[in-house]
């Protein structure tokens, strides 16, 4: 179902004052009255995560050699939700800011990893026939423009070779551009199906928030159906959603899939503890293991660590399917979103970890770019303390 909910012209991101430095917590919890959006319904089933025993915060973490107040942090960072659970049961679940738990935050682009969810669905389902196959098979585009040709794996790992900047500080890049659509500057169908191409395929892994885009347009064409609809039957059902889900959506109705999904903590924390679980749910092999593997897997060179470009930078975390890869051998992936969102996972301590933010130095003038290098260490600081 879409909706226009509120009276008023969608806000754009200049508008709200996004990247400023004003604080945002208020309408991160708060667009499905801002923006247009379409509703997903909770669960006919819901299901409620167990209480596991309580632990408390970490006075501390290690960040840039020194020790940090772990508190000052969650502070700073404008933490409007934190929920932590270990092996599937709740051990930390506060809320600030924002008015509790049933609030619908946004994902920004924790989005990607539901969408990537979605695509490796519809590729069982057989409704995709494989990720070697060029997306422009499913979705409309111009010839010779950027995702003309390219095989969806790449587009999945956001290695298609459009060009682009991610840079949330400059009102003429490509993402601020691609965020004026919402407020029904043209639609994203159209912004994507005339994108330029830079790099070939495959060989540079930039990331590009139009390349998750381009995967909805795949979904919505390879299945005959929404976003929103396709989701409801497949993830919101089957995993229990608590509470009423919502997508942000462009003025035709296409769901911003690189990063508008809204949902509570706990239900954002579904996807992260079914991952964990290798895909499977109450004894349901809800996405292919297969998929869930190879979604957290770097498999060639420029996906590593320290070879991922965003903006001007090069990141030391590596990237999958739509899921980040951080350094070292313990097994963790995380959706990770601007103003610091994480849905963080660490299998091998079961350890989830919501963290819903409105960092308010994000993107500003005053931002130095290291601010999701910190909070990983902060969320492992947290996984630690859950005995992992």
């Amino acid at each position: 179902m879409t909706s226009d909910q509120n009276t008023s012209t969608p806000a754009s991101a200049a508008e709200l004052r996004m990247f400023s430095g004003a604080r945002q917590y208020q309408n991160f919890s708060n667009f499905k009255n801002l923006l247009r959006v379409s509703e997903m319904q909770p669960s006919s089933q819901p299901y409620r995560f167990p209480a596991g025993t309580p632990i408390s915060l970490p006075q501390s973490y290690e960040y840039a050699g020194e020790s940090r107040s772990f508190n000052s942090f969650l502070q700073q960072t404008d933490t409007g939700g934190l929920l932590v659970l270990k092996e599937g049961e709740v051990v930390f679940e506060e809320y600030w800011l924002t008015g509790g738990a049933d609030v619908q935050w946004i994902s920004w682009s924790v989005a990607k990893s539901f969408t990537s969810a979605l695509v490796g669905i519809a590729l069982e389902e057989g409704c995709i026939g494989s990720i070697e196959e060029p997306i422009s098979k499913y979705v409309e585009v111009d010839a010779g423009s950027a995702y003309d040709g390219v095989r969806i794996k790449d587009v999945l790992q956001m290695s298609s070779g459009a060009r682009w900047n991610e840079d949330y500080g400059d009102p003429e890049s490509d993402i601020m551009r691609f965020s004026a659509v919402m407020a029904g500057v043209g639609t994203l169908d159209e912004f994507i199906a005339s994108m330029p191409g830079e790099n070939p395929p495959g060989t540079v892994c930039r990331y590009n928030s139009a390349d998750t885009q381009v995967l909805g347009s795949l979904l919505v064409n390879a299945t005959g159906r929404s976003v929103t609809d396709y989701m409801q039957e497949k993830l919101c059902q089957p995993l229990g959603f608590e509470a009423s889900g919502y997508w942000l959506v462009d003025s035709q109705g296409r769901e911003m899939v690189f990063g508008g999904l809204n949902l509570t903590a706990r239900d954002f924390a579904k996807l992260g503890d079914l991952y964990r679980q290798g895909g499977v749910w109450q004894g349901r092999q809800v996405v292919p293991a297969e998929w869930v593997r190879a979604s957290i897997q770097p498999d060639a060179p420029h996906l590593q660590a320290g070879a991922v470009e965003i903006a001007d930078m090069t990141l030391d975390i590596g990237y999958g399917y739509q899921w980040w890869i951080p350094r070292g051998d313990r097994g963790e992936f995380t959706g990770i979103g601007v103003y610091n969102q994480f849905v963080y996972v660490d299998p091998s301590s079961g350890v989830v970890i919501v963290k819903q933010s409105a960092n308010p130095v994000y993107g500003s003038p005053q931002d130095d770019h290291t601010s999701e290098m910190e909070t990983l260490e902060w969320l492992r600081a947290l996984a630690a303390q859950c005995g992992g």
